[in-house]
């Protein structure tokens, strides 16, 4: 039996549920709204098998021993924490409540007054969203981000209602490949920052097996193509969340540029895609629980096509 692909799963909760957690953790406050992750952790674990079944074998593979139960409901709670962090980073205009602590934060203002603009390779390894407070912190620097809105469409339009700004800084991935190749060259020749995830390929996106914790794993190779057309540095960066109220905002230098010559375009891809998947192996064994990639990561269905010399179709 064939395994379904990530974008088959539907969003977890629904709309009222969203809002509802949303509106006790705006009037609560963080503390009070973290008390409902655990109904909220047992809910999922007892309905969500798929998701259930994928953390198991996750955290199986990389703690290197059978995963229990509480191994898995300690994983859907860390998620569920990580959400809910989504609304006070962008609701309350207070993300001094959170410890963060950022490495390679030179490295990264280095490049940025560079003029050229950059990408920003990240995962679904801990938050994304936690790049918005070095946002705050650093008004000066320009940040676009990827996102597909279509894909979690309730939560999409909670952190849109939060922060209506939100939209003026997010390339829609929904849009297809073409507008979106020119929506990261606009803002890489404005000099911005563009955050783009590399480790999930949606349905008909071009992939590339590479070595991930054991077993090779399928990784979109767009974010190579574009950087390569764009001839832009690559920098990567994992937000990881340490407990509490504490993160951690790694970045890291992955290439001045990238070069991939059409006469050995499989083999530099595949140089890159490990380079990557080496880095995001590494900080998964540090913390497994910030690995939020909830389905069969290594055997979903996939379509891989020959990699077109044109624009990659999605980003």
């Amino acid at each position: 039996m064939s395994n379904p692909h990530w974008t088959d799963r539907p969003e977890g909760g629904g709309r009222f549920a969203i809002w509802l957690i949303r509106s006790i953790a705006l009037y609560g406050g963080r503390p009070f709204a973290r008390l409902f992750l655990y109904p909220i952790t047992l809910y999922f674990y007892l309905r969500r098998r798929p998701e259930r079944e994928a953390s198991r074998a996750f955290l199986s593979r990389v703690l290197g021993r059978p995963a229990g139960a509480f191994d898995v409901m300690r994983h859907i709670h860390r998620f569920a924490g990580v959400i809910l962090d989504r609304v006070f980073l962008l609701a309350r205009d207070d993300a001094r409540q959170f410890q963060l602590e950022i490495h390679g934060l030179d490295l990264l203002l280095d490049t940025y007054r560079q003029g050229r603009g950059m990408l920003l390779l990240g995962s679904h390894l801990g938050s994304f969203e936690i790049l918005r407070v070095l946002a705050r912190e650093r008004p000066e620097v320009k940040l676009k981000v990827v996102l597909d809105k279509s894909q979690t469409p309730a939560i999409t339009e909670l952190l849109h209602a939060l922060n209506p700004a939100i939209g003026s800084s997010v390339i829609d991935a929904s849009e297809g490949g073409t507008a979106i190749v020119l929506g990261i060259k606009e803002a890489v020749e404005q000099g911005a920052v563009v955050a783009l995830l590399g480790d999930r390929a949606r349905l008909q996106e071009p992939t590339r097996q590479a070595p991930l914790l054991g077993e090779s794993a399928p990784l979109p190779v767009a974010p190579y193509l574009i950087a390569s057309v764009l001839d832009t540095p690559v920098l990567l960066c994992f937000g990881l969340y340490r407990g509490g109220n504490r993160y951690s905002l790694h970045f890291e230098r992955f290439a001045e540029r990238i070069e991939i010559p059409r006469s050995e375009r499989n083999v530099r891809l595949d140089e890159w895609l490990a380079r990557y998947a080496a880095r995001l192996e590494h900080h998964a064994r540090l913390d497994p629980y910030n690995w939020f990639n909830f389905y069969d990561f290594w055997h979903s269905d996939r379509v891989e096509p020959v990699v077109a010399a044109g624009e990659p179709r999605r980003a």
